[in-house]
């Protein structure tokens, strides 16, 4: 016959099981490249062109053709540093936050 403490164990690891495979799945998201980086870029350039969504190709037209465009490329960040601040959108802060400046102190 089952104590109350062997039910109470079962019924606790279930949540905490779940709890555990979802941030580990959350924390590999959090590390795949971001869609228009060269990571990215690289990284779909590899796969079978046949496997790629329409929005990936969209993507990787838009910013993996022309390294002025790759996000965080080096020309990319040139390329922001020349604009205007005020004509940044917040995403280009927040990519050049991540990509440039990051780049620059850690030497990746």
């Amino acid at each position: 016959m089952l104590q109350l403490s062997q039910i109470t164990r079962c019924q606790t690891k279930q949540p905490i099981s779940l709890l555990i495979a979802m941030t580990a799945m959350l924390l590999v998201a959090g590390c795949a490249d971001k869609p228009g980086s060269e990571g990215w870029c690289s990284a779909l350039s590899e796969r079978d062109k046949s496997s790629w969504t329409g929005e990936e190709a969209k993507t990787y037209a838009r910013h993996c053709i022309l390294e002025s465009t790759t996000v965080g490329s080096d020309a990319w960040c040139k390329n922001l540093e020349e604009t205007p601040k005020g004509d940044w959108t917040t995403q280009e802060v927040a990519d050049y936050a991540q990509y440039c400046t990051v780049k620059k102190v850690t030497g990746d």
